[in-house]
């Protein structure tokens, strides 16, 4: 229950960060489920370090999976304060950990393409959602407007033709965090603008380590750098 939640002292280790386990941002002191935070440890050199699979050693305070949150704590000398020691927390803290998730989703979909659960080139990817096998549409959030809107209307018009009692997981995502760049070391191959995920267990991991990543940027509300939009 949530009136049980330990304030926002540090967890007892990883351990206690389970599916469905609510706790407190240092920040916000609001509660939230731990899928919304992100989990700061201290690094053998005294420095905060995210947690970002919540499975290092140790106890560790949790921070909304937002940019302008992480700053704060850094900022303010919340890590500290909530440890209870001198932690260092570097003024790029927020950066760095912007960084560390987007390489955690370019190595989630290297994994999915290993395991043949994306397609990329604007064919094939037009292939897949005409065929209703995408779970996600990629576009590079450098990509050319005219491309990304073609695939667009083209999701629209597949999801028109699925039945009318199709539920909302039935929704493909449409996913820009990533640029070419990324698109390019993620899939091995050089130019890529649109792929689409297809159904696994390496899409699904992909997705839910995306989400984080467009939250963390998308949190504060100037919706910028990189985005995750529902088919209508």
């Amino acid at each position: 229950m949530l009136d049980r939640v330990d304030p926002a002292d540090p967890d007892h280790g990883p351990r206690t960060a389970r599916p469905g386990t609510a706790r407190m941002c240092v920040v916000t002191r609001q509660v939230r489920p731990i899928e919304e935070l992100i989990r700061f440890v201290v690094a053998p050199d005294g420095a905060a370090v995210p947690d970002l699979k919540r499975k290092l050693p140790g106890r560790g305070l949790w921070i909304t999976a937002s940019h302008r949150a992480v700053a704060e704590a850094a900022k303010r000398g919340l890590f500290s304060r909530g440890f209870k020691r001198n932690v260092k927390a570097s003024p790029t803290l927020a950066d760095d950990t912007d960084r560390l998730l987007t390489r955690s989703v370019v190595d989630a979909l290297a994994m999915a393409a290993k395991a043949g659960q994306v397609v990329a080139g604007f064919g094939k990817v037009e292939d897949a959602l005409e065929r209703h096998q995408a779970v996600a549409l990629l576009h590079a959030s450098d990509g050319a407007a005219d491309g990304i809107r073609k695939l667009d209307a083209k999701l629209v018009a597949a999801r028109r033709q699925m039945p009318a009692d199709t539920d909302e997981t039935g929704r493909v995502p449409v996913i820009s965090a990533l640029t070419s760049a990324e698109l390019d070391l993620a899939l091995g191959r050089s130019n890529v603008i649109h792929a689409a995920v297809l159904a696994g267990p390496a899409g699904k991991t992909f997705l839910s380590r995306s989400q984080i990543l467009v939250r963390y940027r998308m949190a504060d509300g100037d919706g910028t750098d990189g985005k995750t939009t529902p088919n209508r």
